[in-house]
């Protein structure tokens, strides 16, 4: 199709004399192109000087049929990289005049869109530095004052910023760039020469680009983007760069890496770069003290620039203005960099698509995206047409009536004041869907607080969270509706001194109160946790960036159950070791903070009643189940990297008690079992190979730091190894073999108990799946065959005696420990299972196996399984509210609450009251059922 064919609109000449005057410097044209040029050039007499200037160029581009849809900037600058210093600069300029002229037509004319048209103009800024660059470096080599270094372009690479980093230049734009170089190319003698020479190369490469010479300009360029611009060269180190930014990098100069792209010279050490950048641009958690930063920063522009007060459409900044490009562009850029660090695919260039991904990604509405694309396409519209009437670099609307109907006239429109009606409605209403991210909502008055409370919250200036200025200002924005909502929850009272003890907890504060600020509903899940859980509270502490987690538009969703968790848990790995600045422990501490989002989306859940205590005993096995299965083969991948792959077939490891029974609670350890086969390998294959027995010994310790071991993300759960054959004495991994022949031989009843509730969970190495189908078979070979040994019985009572004696029940509220509580039920139960041969691990389904054989009466195992249930109640509840043993006075009023919910009783008296009744009644059935098994024949 050729040009004329697509044109959809013409321009409207404000000066016809002009426009006709360019038309006839051309061949004859059709009717529409006709229209086309005598439209752009009556309109802006920069672009009739073009018309007349490259009048034979332009008409036979015109007749082209393929021309529109030809790489302009390819075809123009062909053979470029054959020139010299000299003839490049002419011959760009050429290209330059060229590129504009057709970029432009096909603007006014409705041919492209705006972003093949910002991209035509941002391929031939590449393509200028690129070629800038090439030939001076060469320049500088040919001198001699260039030492040899291997590199491609001597190591030297453009990044693009800004506007033409996102591929968005403007007609009358300059373009920013940061030039570097890879120090690691040259040797440490020929430092100080290359740097020398790339700073000249440098200089010469911004000169041939900028210069306006007779023959006009590429590009203003703008070198001041750089670290430090005021003392350091035009050309600096990669080294250099990297430091500055890991020292004092700036929020600005975050948001100016968004848009970062490698253009010209060596592309490779740009890319190289921008990955080891990507800690400082892209932050671990949510980032909200990003918000202040922008806002202060557009405070700062526009008291500079004078931009307050009424829209007027008049002299109106399309770019800085209210309203305008840049709030858009600030909009879009804050959200990506308060996101971004958790979710890479926020991590785009492009301002349209950076709002197209934020609304799939649930940070803004989707019909918001929409209306701010739409502005922001009008706005980049209108500021081309204003640079296009001059060339000139400005973002102002004309002051006049004639300059304002001329841009409309260029847009295709007669009525000027239409026109301008429309604009300044668009300006407001961006205005409207901006400022509100940035502006604060007004603050309410600090609620009254009494003598005591008063002292507590004076105490709070002292806590290393409120250390810095910067902290305090952020704090005293949030203080007044922190307060009336933690007064105003249920339990006021303790919520305040629960938020007194968390306050006093947290390392530093700024991150945390930008995201209650920006997310105020924050606030009332805080206040919730506070009045009631002390113990998530303290939880919360130690991990405040699980909070990222509720901002997630998923924290309240149904649960994704154990296969969606392996999903995301595996997915988000992979991220984590493909990236550059991931790696194994990358992906450690990711795992770890997948965990504690989890687990405290467990907790919250259950606090707020959407599950109860059934339900979160599975779901914190998920988790757990999870992170271990998918950190297995993680921690033998690295293991490998020195020993070799695990000898023979592989290990799995076994998830044993509560673990293996998928009934954890907030506070569980986790009790593991690791078993190998070697199948006959004599020792591993690898740069420090190891016997079987030490290689899998190592493997384990190496598994037990990467759940146990407490890092900056804190740790993923306690480990205990205790269960393995021959307990502390035994060695931390076990051959399949020596397990049977331990299980069938040597072990302990305790110990065959044990297998009762045992999981495979994780395995590792070529065949480590089908060793856990093996391993299970064992399992339950074993519960068959000794399970009905002479001495299970004898071995249980005194098992259960010594229990007793061990330990009391720890309070009056103790659930677990002692005669008739969750671990004596829960004991009987796996009796059962091993006098059946049963292969279920769960309490309750144990509990039904013994009416099934006879070993107690169906009465009496409904009454233990529902004693357990209450127990287990108590239990779970109480290990999220506090890690130690119930005191109801400490727990304060929420706290009692909860757990009254949770029981299904009315107050304290009837939990006292009913926890007293079970205990007693399960301990007699308990009793009762031990003694009947005792007297049944052997």
């Amino acid at each position: 199709m050729t040009f004329a064919a697509r044109i959809t609109r013409h321009p409207i000449p404000a000066d016809p004399a002009r426009g006709q005057a360019a038309l006839d410097a051309l061949a004859p044209l059709d009717s529409g192109l006709s229209d086309l040029i005598r439209g752009a050039a009556g309109c802006s007499p920069y672009l009739a000087g073009l018309i007349r200037l490259e009048a034979d160029w332009l008409s036979s581009a015109l007749e082209d049929r393929e021309a529109v849809d030809d790489d302009i900037v390819r075809r123009e600058t062909q053979g470029f990289q054959d020139l010299g210093a000299e003839a490049l600069g002419p011959a760009l300029r050429r290209a330059k005049r060229r590129v504009a002229l057709w970029t432009a037509l096909a603007d006014l004319g409705g041919v492209w869109p705006l972003e093949r048209v910002t991209g035509a103009l941002t391929d031939l800024a590449d393509c200028a530095v690129d070629l800038a660059l090439r030939v001076h470096v060469a320049h500088e080599r040919a001198r001699g004052k260039l030492p040899e270094s291997g590199s491609d372009a001597g190591g030297i690479t453009a990044l693009a910023m800004g506007k033409m980093g996102a591929a968005e230049l403007n007609y009358s734009s300059d373009i920013d760039l940061i030039v570097l170089y890879d120090d690691t190319a040259y040797a440490r003698d020929d430092q100080f020469e290359a740097r020398a020479a790339l700073i000249r190369a440098t200089r010469k490469a911004a000169a041939t680009i900028s210069d306006n010479t007779d023959q006009g300009y590429v590009f203003r360029t703008d070198l001041r983007l750089r670290p430090d611009a005021a003392v350091t060269p035009v050309c600096m180190s990669v080294s250099a760069a990297l430091a500055y930014y890991e020292a004092e990098g700036r929020t600005w100069e975050r948001g100016a890496y968004i848009k970062a792209r490698p253009c010209g010279g060596n592309i490779e050490v740009g890319e190289r770069f921008l990955r080891d950048l990507r800690p400082f641009v892209w932050r671990r958690h949510l980032d909200f003290a990003t918000i202040q930063d922008t806002d202060d920063m557009r405070r700062r522009i526009r008291d500079h620039k004078g931009l307050h007060g009424r829209i007027e459409v008049p002299g109106h900044n399309m770019k800085l203005g209210q309203g305008g490009i840049r709030e858009i562009e600030f909009f879009t850029q804050t959200r990506q960099l308060i996101a971004g660090g958790r979710d890479p695919d926020l991590r785009v260039r492009g301002t349209v698509e950076g709002l197209v991904r934020l609304a799939e990604k649930g940070w803004i509405p989707p019909e918001v995206a929409a209306e701010l694309t739409d502005h922001y396409r009008e706005h980049r519209e209108i500021e081309h047409l204003i640079q296009m009437v001059n060339d000139a670099q400005t973002h102002l609307v004309p002051n006049s009536p004639e300059g304002i109907a001329t841009i409309a006239q260029m847009m295709g429109e007669a009525d000027s004041a239409a026109w301008s009606s429309r604009l300044a409605q668009r300006l407001a209403r961006v205005e409207t869907l901006t400022a509100s991210f940035f502006t604060p909502s007004e603050q309410r008055d600090r609620p009254r607080l009494s003598p005591e409370a008063q002292a507590m919250v004076d105490g709070w200036r002292a806590y290393p969270a409120l250390r810095s200025e910067r902290a305090r200002q952020v704090f005293a924005r949030i203080e007044p509706e922190l307060l009336a909502r933690l007064i105003g929850s249920d339990h006021g009272k303790n919520a305040l001194a629960r938020f007194d003890a968390f306050l006093a907890g947290l390392p530093a504060g700024v991150q945390l109160f930008s995201l209650f600020e920006a997310n105020p509903q924050l606030i009332d899940l805080l206040a919730d946790i506070c009045g009631t859980a002390p113990g998530l509270a303290a939880y919360l502490a130690r991990h405040s960036e699980v909070l990222d987690a509720v901002l997630g538009g998923s924290f309240f969703s149904e649960w994704p159950g154990a296969a969606g968790l392996h999903k995301q848990l595996d997915a988000h790995l992979a991220q984590v070791l493909a990236a550059p600045d991931g790696g194994y422990e990358g992906a450690l501490d990711a795992a770890r903070r997948w965990a504690h989002e989890w687990q405290f989306r467990t907790g919250v859940h259950q606090l707020r009643a959407l599950i109860g205590a059934e339900e979160a005993g599975g779901q914190y096995a998920d988790i757990a189940d999870t992170a271990v299965s998918a950190l297995f083969p993680l921690v033998a991948d690295e293991f490998a990297r020195r020993h070799g792959p695990p000898p023979g077939r592989g290990a799995v490891i076994l998830g044993m008690g509560s673990l293996g029974a998928r009934q954890l609670n907030a506070a569980s350890d986790l009790d593991l079992i690791v078993i190998y086969d070697a199948a006959g390998q004599d020792s591993s294959d690898g740069a420090k190979p190891l016997a079987p027995r030490a290689y899998y010994a190592r493997l384990t310790q190496a598994m037990i730091t990467a759940l146990s071991a407490p890092t900056s993300s804190g740790r993923l759960f306690e480990v205990d190894m205790r269960l393995r054959p021959s307990g502390r004495q035994g060695p931390v991994a076990t051959s399949v073999q020596s397990f049977r022949d331990y299980q069938m031989t040597e072990a302990w009843t305790w110990e065959h108990l044990a297998l009762t509730r045992a999981r495979v969970i994780g395995s590792c190495g070529t065949d480590g799946a089908t060793l856990g189908n093996e391993v299970e078979a064992l399992r339950l070979e074993v519960l068959e065959s000794r399970g009905k040994a002479s001495n299970v019985m004898s071995d249980l009572s005194e098992m259960r005696a010594r229990i007793f004696a061990a330990k009391a029940p720890d309070g009056a509220w103790e659930a677990k420990i002692g005669r008739g509580r969750l671990q004596d039920i829960e004991l009987l139960a796996q009796f059962f299972a091993l006098r059946t041969g049963s292969s279920t691990r769960a309490v309750q389904a144990q509990l039904r196996a013994g009416p099934r054989a006879g070993l107690i009466g169906r009465a009496e195992a409904d009454t233990l399984a529902t004693a357990r249930r209450f127990l287990w109640n108590l239990q779970c509840s109480g290990r999220l509210l506090t890690e130690r043993p119930l005191d109801m006075e400490n727990l304060g009023e929420g706290g009692q609450a909860f757990l009254l919910r949770e029981t299904g009783t009315n107050d304290l008296a009837e939990l006292a009251a009913r926890l007293e009744a079970v205990v007693a009644q399960a301990g007699e059935i308990i009793d009762s059922a031990l003694a009947e098994a005792q007297t049944e024949p052997s």
